[in-house]
């Protein structure tokens, strides 16, 4: 899609890191934005930062919720007519070593960061389809290429995402519509920080959370422009942020060495 002008924009989680910095690329390209965030307050701080005269709706959103993302979808569509752009971006994370994870806080996260990637793509395809023109971004991870200490149940999650999407390149192949699977990797979000740590944890999953706020290096903004980018060039991977393109090639150059360098990193 290279020419985002007047196209409508669906960003989830677009009160903060990526999904702020997304909202704002796309205004610079004179997109119509449809933001959505679980915190309001956060939405409303970047509808703040928008430019003048981009045409934005905002709508408080828990995308873990069925019913909800599906009525989000006929709200985007009463407001805007329709949607071009659906970036799956909200999400968030659990650490904690797999046997120190509850089984409660791992539905948790698979319920936002999978579920709600998949609640969004159903209810925005259909119009896709029926104008035969969309792209639907769904934001896995570079966790979504190696597996990580700490992070089992994120992993699930992101490998999840996109297993979803590369199955999606097949199926829609020929429809006008497209999806793009994003592996983020080191971007500076305070994602880490903000990261809900498992209630049985220990010392172990702190020491490796400390660690891996260290390498966040990459701004939001940096990754923004290499998916709209990626975007534009009709790209169906797009892996973006420090070492990513490292963590892309390892585990396919060492698939059976990898995860000696992955704990490495980690501790």
């Amino acid at each position: 899609m290279k020419n985002l002008r007047d196209k409508v924009a669906v960003i989830t989680g677009a009160g903060s890191g990526i999904g702020r910095a997304l909202a704002l690329a796309l205004a610079g390209e004179g997109a119509r934005l449809a933001l959505s965030d679980i915190n309001a307050a956060a939405l409303a701080e970047t509808v703040g930062l928008l430019p003048a005269g981009t045409e934005a709706r905002t709508y408080t959103l828990d995308v873990s919720c069925q019913e909800a993302v599906f009525a989000h979808a006929d709200e985007v569509q009463r407001d805007f007519g329709t949607a071009h752009l659906l970036f799956n971006n909200a999400g968030t994370t659990l650490v904690g070593l797999f046997e120190n994870q509850s089984m409660e806080e791992i539905r948790w996260l698979v319920n936002i960061n999978l579920w709600g990637v998949m609640y969004g793509s159903k209810a925005f395809l259909p119009m896709m389809l029926a104008q035969r023109e969309g792209c639907i971004v769904n934001m896995s991870s570079v966790l979504g290429l190696v597996g990580f200490p700490t992070h089992s149940a994120y992993n699930i999650t992101k490998f999840a995402v996109r297993g979803l999407t590369e199955s999606l390149w097949s199926e829609l192949a020929g429809t006008g519509v497209e999806a793009i699977c994003v592996h983020p990797g080191g971007i500076d979000t305070g994602f880490e920080t903000r990261a809900r740590v498992a209630d049985s944890a220990d010392h172990r999953e702190h020491h490796i959370l400390g660690n891996m706020t260290k390498i966040m290096q990459t701004t939001p903004a940096a990754c923004a422009a290499d998916i709209i980018a990626g975007v534009r060039r009709g790209r169906r991977r797009i892996v973006t942020g420090r070492n990513s393109k490292l963590m892309f090639w390892l585990p396919r150059l060492f698939p059976q060495a990898y995860p000696r360098f992955i704990k490495s990193l980690a501790h």
